[in-house]
């Protein structure tokens, strides 16, 4: 308590600097059409030769990705944890796990950033906590009917006709299995994902307060905001009536009157925290919302977030009718709101999308890396796709958000052995997928050297192929996935973050074209067989050279002459 009340004395102090905002981080609504690089702080470099990536590592990259052109970045939770979830079981909001450094680190890190022009935004995990807690490890001590417990979904078994008690409903772990873990004392307690990661009642004035706090001492510390996690979670239906469809995180939660996903009674929460960055100047928060676009609009209302994630477009079949669609269901309603469209190719929970795109389109990409056939993958054809997927998406109105080594056109190591994942997906799924733990490996930084640059000898293993997708190996390299990032978002830059509007061009069969008002075009050819190249000065294509013709998955960005 004393250092809380100290952090909160140190915050007034903060506060008042930091409403300061330094000239080159305060440009009104940058996030509307900024780059947002997503940091998985594990695996981005580590500084100390422990294997485990680390804030001043971090650091040590401020340059490259103020040179690749970013304009922020997203870091996934640095908090104390037992890692049983990568982070995302958090043990204490307040604080800095100590493989990653120090909360000093973490504000000298800040500074540097906003130096360099940089946003940072915290990853905020409200939706449950570890169990290792100092809320829950008091409830585990107290008794049923407790004040300690009331913080929770802690409540009594179903008893069935044989007198045997079991879990209070059907619910399911997003991890597999019961959401519901039973105490010694009889009681069970909820969890939608792990049992290490009890849910918070968000019902309790208790824990309302004290994430307003949270938010604060962030933002105090020069946080420029938050992506938050599950968002759509949070409130549920008090009576824990049984389930007659089990809708998955990763699936748009589609199911009317859901008793866990997507209910009204969140977005009063949200209200609350959208008034807490109102006291600060530029501040905003992005939410992870796996909900269905009739839903998706209730979470960008004005007094709520400024943005969220839209996971569609990651999800559509690699067809041009349906990027266009996809697309449209996403800008048009947000545009209607006065709100800015996201744009996501991957992120620490899906595979990455050089890999995806190299799958047929019948295999399923979750359980493929253990089902097979491995000869199912077209490395050569996934890369294309994710050259010409850059360019749709940088290109349209809003922000983009990038995960660690998309510039480099990183694959999913989906051939981790089993004895080293650590994602509990792989735990909890009985060996039908290997989860997430794929697209976590730490990424390369040189060709040469122990873990290829990352630091040391690296947590998770990285294959011998990553030699070829270092950094050092594309830098200034024409022609490589780093360059055609670099040269899309100074091009981005120049004739797009000015401009919200989007137009549809009719190009034919197998070929998405969308103009913006400053008279760009992208022009994507999806379909089998090549096309003309439109006219125009070629401003930037998805492979080197294309002059006369746009083959079968090329891309291009023209200027009219």
């Amino acid at each position: 308590l004393a250092r809380h009340e100290r952090w909160a004395q140190e915050g007034l102090t903060r506060r008042s600097v930091h409403n300061q905002r330094d000239s080159r981080v305060s440009t009104l609504d940058w996030w509307r059409t900024g780059t947002i690089y997503q940091v998985y702080i594990r695996s981005f470099a580590d500084s100390n030769g422990d294997g485990t990536g680390d804030i001043n590592g971090l650091r040590s990259k401020l340059p490259y990705l103020a040179d690749l052109g970013i304009d922020g970045i997203w870091i996934n939770p640095w908090y104390p944890s037992p890692l049983l979830d990568g982070g995302y079981d958090v043990a204490d909001y307040r604080d800095i796990h100590p493989s990653y450094g120090t909360l000093e680190d973490a504000d000298a890190m800040i500074e540097e950033a906003h130096e360099l022009g940089i946003r940072i935004l915290v990853d905020l995990v409200p939706n449950h906590c570890s169990w290792d807690h100092v809320w829950f490890k008091a409830a585990l001590q107290a008794a049923p009917g407790s004040p300690e417990r009331a913080r929770f979904h802690f409540t009594e078994g179903s008893v069935a006709d044989d007198g045997t008690v079991g879990p209070p409903n059907n619910w399911k772990s997003v991890f597999g299995g019961s959401a519901w873990t039973q105490v010694d004392d009889g009681q069970w307690y909820l969890h939608l994902f792990d049992p290490s990661q009890p849910d918070l009642d968000w019902t309790h004035p208790e824990v309302r307060e004290e994430f307003r706090s949270i938010l604060r001492f962030w933002l105090d510390r020069g946080a420029d905001g938050f992506r938050v996690d599950v968002a759509h979670g949070l409130a549920k239906d008090m009576d824990f009536p049984d389930l007659s469809d089990h809708v998955q995180i990763l699936s748009s939660a589609k199911q009317p009157n859901h008793a866990h996903w997507d209910r009204d009674e969140l977005h009063e929460i949200v209200r609350e925290w959208r008034a807490v960055l109102d006291e600060y100047d530029d501040r905003m928060m992005v939410a992870e919302a796996w909900v269905s676009e009739e839903s998706l609009p209730k979470y960008l209302r004005p007094d709520e977030y400024h943005q969220s994630f839209s996971f569609d477009l990651l999800m559509a079949a690699w067809d041009a009718d349906a990027y266009r669609s996809t697309i449209a269901s996403v800008y048009e309603p947000a545009k209607a709101l006065g709100a800015a469209s996201t744009w996501v190719l991957s992120n620490h929970d899906v595979m990455r999308h050089t890999t995806r795109f190299g799958l047929p389109a019948d295999e399923s990409w979750r359980t493929w890396p253990v089902t097979g056939p491995a000869d199912a993958l077209d490395t050569e054809l996934g890369e294309r796709r994710a050259r010409v997927a850059a360019l749709i998406t940088l290109g349209l109105p809003g922000a983009s958000y990038l995960y660690q080594g998309e510039e480099l056109g990183l694959p999913e190591v989906w051939e981790l052995p089993w004895d080293v994942l650590d994602d509990p997906v792989a735990r909890r799924s009985e060996g039908t997928q290997k989860g997430r733990d794929g697209c976590r490996v730490p990424i390369p930084w040189t060709a040469d050297g122990e873990s290829f640059g990352f630091g040391g000898p690296a947590w998770m293993p990285q294959p011998d192929r990553f030699a070829a997708y270092a950094a050092d190996q594309q830098i200034g390299v024409d022609g490589s996935f780093h360059s055609l990032y670099k040269d899309a978002l100074r091009i981005r830059r120049e004739h797009f973050v000015d401009d919200a509007e989007l137009t549809w061009i009719d190009a034919g069969d197998g070929v998405l074209a969308y103009s913006r008002a400053s008279g760009v075009r992208c022009v994507a050819n999806m379909g089998a067989e090549s096309v003309p190249m439109p006219a125009g000065e070629i401003l930037l294509t998805s492979i080197p050279g294309l002059t006369d013709e746009l083959p079968s998955d090329t891309a291009v960005w023209l200027r009219p002459t």
